[in-house]
């Protein structure tokens, strides 16, 4: 993997991860009642964001792991 795609890589993980420090933090600032669960969309948002950090992950060990 070369230096930019790297780069590229890790700025995709910053900016999600990012995301979901921000919609963590608005939930835990919204009423006690309703922050024992989140709505449907943001579950599949947040479980998005989580995915898509952990298939960067994934693909930098890969490529580092293989040149």
């Amino acid at each position: 993997m070369e230096l930019d795609d790297a780069s590229l890589a890790i700025g995709r993980i910053e900016r999600a991860i990012s995301r979901m420090e921000k919609a963590l933090t608005e939930r835990a600032t919204r009423p006690v009642q309703s922050a024992t669960a989140l709505p449907p969309a943001e579950q599949s948002a947040l479980k998005a964001e989580v995915a898509a950090v952990i298939g960067e992950l994934d693909r930098l060990i890969a490529e580092a792991k293989h040149g």
